[in-house]
């Protein structure tokens, strides 16, 4: 039998509520059960007895399959300890889009029974890296290189395999992998990548000029991000994670990461279905009568 970790924030109690419904399940399916520890504070002790206790460093040391319970940000905080293990992910939309966290709580039980019969599918999805100064982060989603609070604008002078391509002045530039297309990279003015292309995404934030445009290259490419001496120093941003400082006259790398992550799908979801349903994709806004 299985052994699931279920994870969510401390401070979502609708989320908690839903993550222990899940587990009493699985328990009287006969899987096995493993809480992290920060939503096992907040579990009722009836329910204590019968699982276990992990870190969220630990959850894919002893699952077979991770399950978080909350929105796309609850999946990515899990997402980062579990990219390049072998350990899949499926997330239980409990907040407002779920377009990662796709299972919506309306038929978590009917999920619950999918898991169990194998009725599911793993799909890998590509992540990214950056490398600077002695650091490193990897992520799913994008890396982003933008402005402190407060700070003036930047240049941020970027290459694609040590061409250079421009001087941004901007908030920021971020790239994204086609996971993270539908995330910060689209609300930022960049176009939707469907997950199998083998391509990253250049979106500058807020630039100040109306010429730029994103730019799709290959994710063989290594880009490299400088920032000029006359500058400010620059967040270094990984899943929404802030992750190092990017000082004046230095530079940092971003590339294709060696590691992916496996992701648990509806066995009758399509990519495009996720489109039409949370991101209302081609919707011609007339109401009909």
């Amino acid at each position: 039998m299985l052994t699931f970790a279920l994870f969510a924030f401390p401070d979502r109690p609708n989320a908690h509520t839903w993550a222990f419904h899940a587990a009493q399940r699985l328990v009287e399916e006969g899987a096995g059960v493993y809480l992290e520890e920060q939503l096992s504070a907040a579990a009722p002790p009836d329910l204590l007895s019968k699982v276990s206790i992990c870190s969220i460093a630990e959850l894919g040391k002893f699952a077979d399959i991770v399950i978080t319970f909350g929105g796309d940000g609850t999946l990515l905080a899990a997402a980062h300890v579990l990219i390049g293990t072998d350990v899949p992910i499926m997330g239980v939309n409990v907040g407002k889009l779920g377009f990662l966290a796709e299972y919506p709580v309306a038929k978590l039980d009917d999920g619950i029974m999918e898991l169990l019969k194998g009725d599911y599918r793993i799909v890998d999805r590509t992540t990214i890296e950056t490398e600077w100064e002695d650091q490193t982060a990897c992520a799913l989603n994008e890396i982003v290189v933008e402005r402190s609070a407060g700070a003036k604008i930047l240049t941020i002078r970027t290459f694609v395999n040590d061409h250079l391509v421009a001087d941004f002045r901007s908030d920021g530039v971020l790239v994204s992998t086609p996971t993270g297309s539908t995330a910060y990279s689209l609300a930022a003015g960049g176009p939707i990548i469907a997950p199998s292309a083998n391509v990253f995404c250049l979106t500058a934030i807020s630039p100040h000029t109306l010429t730029v445009r994103p730019l799709i290259v290959s994710d063989t490419s290594q880009i490299r991000f400088e920032l000029p001496e006359s500058g400010s120093d620059a967040r270094i941003v990984a899943d929404g994670r802030v992750v190092g400082v990017m000082k004046q006259k230095n530079s940092l790398t971003i590339r294709r990461s060696n590691h992916l992550l496996k992701l648990v799908k509806q066995p009758d979801n399509t990519y495009f279905d996720l489109l039409r349903e949370k991101l209302l994709w081609s919707a011609d806004g007339v109401k009909k009568s």
